[in-house]
């Protein structure tokens, strides 16, 4: 028989991925990276990422303004 004998505790476990997700979406993932393309010492592309990430929030007003209909 495998797995757990009967009546033992089963083995603790970590958090999920969602609930990892979770907690980062609620308070915000700031990604940031540089990326440079370069040949023979002459860079030829730089792309610079910076990116907020978070969860909406009814209690959070939007960064802009909402359009009248």
């Amino acid at each position: 028989m495998t797995g757990p004998a009967a009546g033992s505790p089963l083995p603790e476990r970590g958090p999920a991925l969602v609930d990892l997700l979770d907690r980062l979406l609620a308070g915000g993932v700031v990604l940031t990276g540089d990326l440079t393309l370069r040949i023979a010492d002459v860079d030829l592309v730089r792309i610079d990422l910076h990116a907020l990430i978070s969860s909406v929030d009814a209690a959070v007003p939007a960064p802009w303004q909402e359009v009248a209909a």
